[in-house]
């Protein structure tokens, strides 16, 4: 199992490293999922059992489904944890994912925040969960990190959006020195947790390997003009990427006007982009050079979307199979339209 492990590993090492590696695919076994329990902190247990179970589930998988992914222990949250570490209320809803409610309304509002402590935080209680898991799982099993956003991003959930969008135009200064306060506690999170379970995990959406770096979601560029991307949000990006190696991104806004701020990016090391099939065909030639993991590239299936990506490119290709046979076929097709030897 770990020799399986590691193979896996290298075949992700080597698609992000090297321009001329081709493909690699996961496979979703629909019989293994399993619904998790909303990410409330009042279910801290739940969620630790669930997302040991699914563990367990993949570990067993590797004995027969030959795809690409790699068991991972996941501390399952939603996009307010670090809006709530501000002071941020959070609505709970009973049938859907937690999110922050803003907390500042001004920039003189901003000014008056302070960047917690991070031991002493709302998110403290996310090590706790990790510990246990990797206490049951042993010392390298691989952890999902939790969903990270951009420190821009995580402002513009504290700061509401009535007006924080005008304060991008009217007060840069002060969205910028919110977001450095956010970035203070980001690092600080992120330095623990890779001081505590290492520099490779599974990135917080989706689910794909990184042996170095971290991976963040980048939503509000859809709402921003080039010059403000530029401005205010490519120096975090930069920033961060070259602080911990290098940076996989996704993005599911319509923000076709920011890729060439992405292709800027130094050390991108993923793309995802959720968009509609066509928009995806677009991406796939200005990133042929970008590792891409693209969610909406459905209107053909999966081992025949390999034909038509430009040559050199790298996808993550994903499908879903609903039977053993099924995903046990599923496997073999993709195998082979990704030009692999038979497997060992």
């Amino acid at each position: 199992m770990d020799e399986q492990i590691e193979q896996r590993k290298q075949r992700w090492i080597n698609f992000l490293d090297n321009p001329a590696a081709g493909h690699v695919f996961l496979i979703n076994y629909a019989p293994d999922n399993e619904t998790p329990p909303l990410p409330w902190r009042e279910l801290k247990q739940e969620r630790i059992e669930w997302a040991w179970r699914q563990y367990e589930r993949h570990l067993a998988r590797l004995a027969w489904l030959r795809d690409d992914s790699l068991p991972y222990l996941c501390v399952r949250t939603g996009t307010e944890i670090f809006a709530e570490a501000f002071g941020c209320p959070v609505h709970f809803p009973n049938d859907n994912m937690p999110f922050a409610l803003p907390l500042v309304h001004s920039a003189a509002e901003a000014a008056k925040l302070k960047t917690p402590e991070l031991s002493r935080s709302s998110l403290a209680y996310l090590f706790d969960m990790a510990d246990e898991l990797r206490r049951r799982a042993g010392p390298d099993a691989l952890l999902q990190i939790v969903d990270i956003q951009s420190p821009m991003d995580i402002a513009a959930l504290i700061w509401d959006k009535a007006t924080f969008y005008p304060a991008l135009i009217e007060a840069p200064e002060a969205v910028l020195e919110l977001a450095d306060k956010v970035k203070q506690l980001l690092t600080a999170f992120l330095d623990e947790w890779f001081t505590r379970y290492g520099r490779d995990f599974i990135a917080h959406y989706p689910t794909y390997y990184m042996p170095v770096g971290i991976t963040l979601s980048e939503d509000e560029v859809g709402a921003v003009s080039r010059r403000v991307f530029d401005d205010l949000f490519l120096p975090e990006l930069t920033e961060l990427s070259a602080c911990y190696g290098g940076i996989g991104i996704h993005c599911c806004a319509h923000a076709k006007h920011q890729w060439g701020g992405f292709k800027r990016i130094p050390g991108l090391r993923l793309l995802n982009l959720n968009q509609p099939d066509a928009v995806l065909r677009e991406s796939y030639t200005v990133f042929a050079d970008v590792p891409q993991m693209p969610i909406g590239d459905e209107a053909d299936a999966a081992w025949l979307r390999p034909a038509r990506y430009p040559a050199g490119s790298r996808i993550v290709i994903q499908a879903t199979a609903t039977t053993y046979n099924e995903a046990r076929v599923l496997a073999d097709q993709l195998w082979a339209v990704c030009g692999r030897a038979a497997a060992t």
